[in-house]
């Protein structure tokens, strides 16, 4: 019979300078690190880690002490954005610019998603269209957004495609707006024939510009679109590719300073501009958000010149109505200890068709297809937030990364072996056939026999009948799991945020439940602990 839960312990004095919310939250973070109970968790009731959610984004006196209790209910990627501004209703300004974006935390525009909603804020960021993964509606959002601060953003704001990206600011190499030039080295295809996928091994050459990175870190780099691609858009638009566009030719702008995918919203307002009867209102229509055909979401920008033939805007306003070409983040998947002066991505190439077209992925497509060994690239390395190995090398690792989430796990295994960690090694993988799409299978099965890696648990959707995913094969070995994290281990997560992060996290519940003797709410405040503690993380996307 489980015993009744303690109260939060008072570790911080009421003298303390604190607001009541501050010092709930910080009672509740010390007591995680002093570790309660056998586990070294402290299981909490819903209202406990109610009052430890509370207050965890407190600011010191300042223009972002606006009394918000830095609850963020909407920070979780699967919620779409109308229910995450639901959720932020009546939120201070700066915290619904934050629920407006992505919720991935994935670096591309450079912050967290709480940093770049609060330098937005500040006004010491003016770009407001630098959350990839949220796109056009975030960047509608913010807009709507920042004219509660008194004024629309300035002309610079927009951050004109033909203009510099940013100032660069801080060490070459560590931001989007400062990159230095990494060498590609090669390329090696990891599926076999008969695989459904393209995933590709990338290694690259960091001597150039002396970069290095740890475990979790992301690498950051500025693609080029497709060369069909660009010179289908200067077909239809009856431009020369060597027009002048604010000193470049068009060729070179629409290759590597201009996003070509989606349309965005200037373009359609363009458009509206120079035709006229029912194009013009159904420009307008697009350019305000609304779908008046039911194709919006399909519309990259030569499907937009597509839809409103004969319309052949000047090139340069063309130009300037189009979104810059924004540096793509992937998760490291080598260790720089064990290989100093490279660096390793796993990318899945995109590629599908839409009406007859086919559709890529601009970055991956471009690392599988368009650069040849010795390409130059701009690149940057984007430090983890809150996705690192433990500092102490001999805690265990339960590690659950199918598909391209392996990549920062083999950076984590590599990395354990370089410094010859103590700590016991647990890896989920898994992917649609094991003949085919067993990525690394030689390393990992090579660190299995050697007994570095101390498990290696596989799961094969399509291998039978019934489709089987990592969290049914964590089920199967609940009992297990769920000792290893009693004597402390960290568990982390790495792929799909919207179905396989989530099963996921479903079956660490079914598991705590069923092997940790919980109830279901005592179950979720166990995790949430586990959370705040560190060592539950998530690289998700």
């Amino acid at each position: 019979m489980n015993q009744p839960l303690p109260p939060l312990p008072n570790l911080v004095p009421e003298t303390a300078p604190f607001t009541p919310e501050q010092r709930s939250w910080l009672n509740g973070f010390f007591a995680g690190l002093v570790s309660l109970d056998s586990a070294g968790l402290t299981p909490l009731t819903p209202e406990q880690n109610a009052a430890l959610m509370a207050g965890g984004g407190a600011t010191a006196k300042g223009p972002l002490d606006d009394g918000d209790d830095g609850d963020a209910p909407w920070h979780d990627q699967t919620i779409v954005i109308a229910k995450r501004m639901k959720l932020a209703e009546g939120r201070a300004l700066r915290r619904r610019m934050m629920a407006a974006m992505a919720q991935q935390d994935c670096g591309q525009c450079g912050y967290n998603c709480e940093d770049y909603s609060n330098k937005i804020f500040l006004k010491e960021e003016e770009r407001l269209n630098l959350c990839v993964p949220g796109g056009k509606e975030t960047a509608r959002m913010l807009k709507n957004l920042y004219e509660e601060l008194g004024s629309l953003p300035p002309p610079a704001a927009k951050t004109s495609a033909v203009e510099a990206i940013a100032t660069p600011a801080g060490d070459i190499g560590r931001s989007r707006d400062n990159p230095a030039i990494a060498s590609f080295l090669s390329r090696t295809r990891l599926n076999k024939d008969g695989s459904e996928k393209e995933t590709w091994h990338l290694d690259f050459d960091l001597a150039e510009c002396g970069l290095d990175y740890v475990p979790g870190d992301s690498f950051g780099l500025y693609p080029a679109n497709d060369p069909a691609l660009v010179d289908a858009v200067m077909s239809a638009l009856h431009a020369a590719p060597d027009h002048p566009v604010a000193g470049r030719t068009l060729r070179e702008v629409l290759t590597d300073q201009v996003s070509l995918s989606p349309a965005p919203d200037a373009l359609f307002q363009l458009f509206s501009y120079i035709t006229g009867g029912e194009k013009k209102l159904k420009a307008r229509a697009l350019s305000s958000g609304e779908d008046p055909d039911g194709d919006a979401a399909t519309l990259d920008v030569m499907a937009a010149l597509e839809k409103f033939p004969g319309i052949r805007p000047d090139p340069e306003a063309f130009v300037e109505a189009l979104d810059p070409l924004q540096p793509r983040v992937y998760s490291i998947s080598s260790s720089f200890k064990a290989h100093p002066g490279r660096i390793s991505l796993t990318v899945d190439s995109v590629r599908y068709q839409i009406g007859g077209r086919a559709r890529l992925g601009v970055a991956s497509t471009f690392l599988a297809g368009r650069i040849d060994p010795g390409s130059r690239l701009k690149v940057y390395v984007q430090k983890a937030h809150g996705f690192a190995l433990p500092a102490d090398p001999s805690i265990p690792i339960i590690m659950v990364g199918p598909g391209t989430g392996v990549a920062p796990f083999r950076a984590f295994l590599h990395e354990r072996m370089a410094i010859k960690a103590p700590g016991r090694n647990w890896l989920f993988f898994g992917h649609q056939r094991s003949a085919c799409d067993f990525f690394y299978e030689d390393e990992l099965n090579a660190m299995k026999a050697t007994g570095f890696l101390t498990r290696l648990s596989l799961a094969w959707s399509r291998d039978a009948d019934q489709k089987f995913y990592v969290q049914d094969r964590m089920r199967e070995v609940g009992r297990d799991l769920w000792a290893w994290l009693s004597e402390g281990a960290h568990f982390y997560v790495c792929g799909d945020a919207k179905r396989m992060a989530k099963d996921v996290e479903r079956a660490l519940v079914d598991i705590v439940c069923e092997h940790g003797g919980r109830s279901t709410d005592e179950t979720i405040a166990f995790l949430a602990d586990l959370k705040k503690q560190g060592r539950y993380q998530q690289d998700v996307y």
